[in-house]
């Protein structure tokens, strides 16, 4: 997947995912006329099927929708490791903590609220296509007992393969990219959520909690007041 570059728009793939007819042609017309290319679906069961066919970078789906519901959806995305995983915002006019709370444990990156005008509409879609990481020259990052796969979403364990959520899985590839190195944590809230998303300090904490869950406790070291580090298996 290749950063974001302004002059490259036609080669971007957006797909929008809404029920409402006059929503998705207002974004589709708006990010039409801005040079980007567009696919389009009306449920969370066609937007995967279109997900499959153009692999696009971003994904920006509403919520409440017939047949399958954006949750369901991104959730089935995030399982395909098959497939180069984009960026998904979700567009919603429901403001409820649990609402959000329910799209980033799917492995969201983002909410777009809604009713949104053109100008902050592209605003926001370049903010996130700036979080779309450089492809890497190894899709493999191994340190000592734990090896990940960048494209896949895996990681293998003394334990064996587990696959994590989107989210967790960018955590883990943050912290493993510098071992020792101790990351604070307004830089995790950059690196990994971004600094226009607007979570909590414990969505850190429950994080890591689920990261020792499934790696054991020798890997991630907590430095009080400051923030994480990864160990490489040594014990704490």
């Amino acid at each position: 997947m290749l950063s974001f570059d302004p002059s490259q728009k036609k080669s971007i793939h957006i797909l929008l995912v809404d029920d409402e007819p006059d929503i998705l042609e207002f974004l589709k017309y708006n990010l039409e006329k801005e040079g980007f290319t567009i696919s389009t679906a009306n449920n969370g069961q066609m937007a995967i099927e279109m997900f499959q066919k153009n692999k696009p970078v971003l994904v920006i789906m509403d919520v409440m929708m017939p047949l399958m519901d954006g949750i369901e959806a991104c959730y089935a995305i995030r399982k395909m490791t098959n497939f180069p995983q984009p960026i998904i915002a979700f567009l919603t006019s429901r403001a409820e903590d649990y609402s959000q709370v329910a799209g980033f444990e799917a492995g969201a990156d983002d909410y777009i609220s809604k009713p949104i005008r053109p100008r902050l509409l592209i605003s926001k879609v370049e903010s996130l296509l700036r979080r779309v990481k450089p492809e890497a020259s190894s899709s493999i990052i191994e340190v000592g007992q734990i090896k990940i796969d960048r494209e896949k979403y895996l990681v293998d364990t003394k334990d064996g393969v587990i696959q994590l959520p989107k989210k967790e899985f960018e955590l883990l590839e943050l912290l493993i990219s510098k071992p020792q190195k101790v990351f604070t944590r307004e830089e995790i809230l950059g690196k990994v959520w971004g600094t226009e998303t607007i979570v909590g300090e414990r969505t850190i904490d429950v994080h890591i909690r689920k990261l020792r869950e499934k790696l054991g406790d020798d890997y991630i070291r907590t430095i009080k007041g400051v923030g994480y580090t990864f160990v490489n298996g040594e014990k704490q």
